[in-house]
């Protein structure tokens, strides 16, 4: 027999949520096939098979906490499912041969689905058998589910049929929250709480970010295997404007000052669970290709919920792009213990003044939220121009100026 534990959550995290149990008590498994989804603060872990073998017992339900080390289940090694033959009737009278037939297909295996797949397959209704998994052993991971969900959004829906009227829904229904959702919830506000934060705005043109965006994203795609958009940019900016006024990449600790000369820039990513913040390191070190590949591969993992701890941890700035959800404008909250939070929005074309003449350009509202106990109101606006400055004009990025 094979305990199922729990294994190490990572650094400053000392318990779990069993999320889902792939299989059932009795079911048969095998070796590395994925049977438990554990939830944790800040990321999803999936617990495979010891063994093959009987999943012989659940010693953790679902919804159940339990600490690194702590007994999940158990397998029962051997046959995995074997069961004992009936007893053979007695035999009848030989029947006349049938005429001959085409031979059978053979069956298709079953498909085999990550945890976090099951979830999205069952709760949007798709068929399993028609997503491509591109996991290990052909394993359909949550992408691969979400994919599969876009493309059936992207096809015209068949005409309803007529239906009887329904009864009315209940008006309210009671769920609880996921841990990533509680944990969310009081970080932002104990940042509210514990921060004097404070916001300031500012507009930005991004002709310049857009023309040349335009006039490279294909050879740029070619050459790096990765699409240009718009946030390498910003990553950039906000680097340079980071080393311009210091205090902003600094952060509170009892009554010190930690001011931080590396840049490991937070990106704000929305997946189904609610919002995490992967950290690309050392930003400063990196060009605009190597940004945009570790955003690429952030975004994917998140989606994917494979993101470890280390991923999410040690940011000193961060950055949240509401303008993907439609925003115009926002007051985005503190990353705790950060000082400074960039909130990118949505891109519309606006009437603005340029050399004494209207003309309509696209604009972005930038909003700078800060801790004032860090950062005064001069550095503040003075980071938040800067940043402004470099997109309007990349060649400073460049030119490191």
């Amino acid at each position: 027999m094979a305990d199922i534990m729990t294994p190490a959550l990572g650094e400053s995290v000392t318990e779990a949520t069993v999320a889902r149990w792939a299989k059932k008590a009795g079911d048969a498994v095998r070796k590395d096939e994925i049977l438990v989804e554990l939830e944790t603060d800040k990321v999803s872990l999936e617990v495979a098979a010891p063994s093959d073998g009987v999943l012989s017992e659940i010693a953790a339900a679902e919804g159940a906490t339990v600490e690194p080390g702590a007994l999940l289940g158990r397998v029962t090694e051997g046959a995995a499912g074997a069961k004992p033959a009936p007893a053979k009737a007695p035999a009848a009278a030989p029947a006349p041969a049938p005429a001959a037939s085409a031979p059978k297909a053979p069956a298709r295996a079953e498909p085999v689905l990550a945890p976090s797949a099951q979830r999205v397959v069952a709760e949007n209704k798709l068929e399993a058998g028609a997503i491509s998994g591109t996991g290990k052993d052909g394993r359909i991971t949550k992408g691969d589910a979400l994919a599969a969900l876009d493309a059936r959004a992207s096809q015209p829906a068949p005409a309803p049929a007529p239906q009887a009227p329904r009864e009315m829904h209940e008006r309210e229904e009671r769920v609880r929250m996921t841990r990533l959702r509680q944990t969310i919830a009081r970080r932002l506000k104990e940042a509210q709480n514990n921060a004097a934060m404070l916001t300031t705005f500012n507009e930005v043109d991004m002709s310049a970010v857009m023309s040349l965006r335009s006039q490279y994203k294909d050879v740029f795609e070619k050459r790096h295997g990765v699409k240009l958009g718009f946030m390498s940019f910003f990553v950039q900016a906000v680097v340079h404007a980071l080393k311009l006024v210091p205090d902003v990449n600094a952060e509170i600790d009892g009554q010190d000052l930690i001011y931080k000369n590396h840049y490991d820039i937070g990106v704000a990513v929305g997946t189904e669970k609610g919002l995490v913040v992967p950290v690309v390191r050392d930003a400063d070190q990196m060009s605009l290709a190597a940004v945009e590949k570790a955003i690429a591969a952030l975004g994917k993992k998140a989606r994917d919920g494979q993101l470890a701890l280390e991923d999410l941890q040690g940011g000193t700035f961060t950055i949240s792009n509401g303008g993907v959800y439609g925003s115009l404008m926002s007051t985005p909250i503190l990353n705790a213990p950060q000082s400074g939070i960039l909130g990118m929005h949505k891109i519309q074309e606006r009437p603005v003044a340029v050399g004494g003449q209207v003309v309509i350009r696209p604009m972005m509202y930038l909003a700078l939220s800060y801790d004032h106990r860090v950062v005064d109101g001069q550095g503040a606006v003075t980071f938040l121009v800067h940043v402004k400055d470099a997109l309007e004009d990349p060649q400073r990025l460049l030119l490191d100026i």
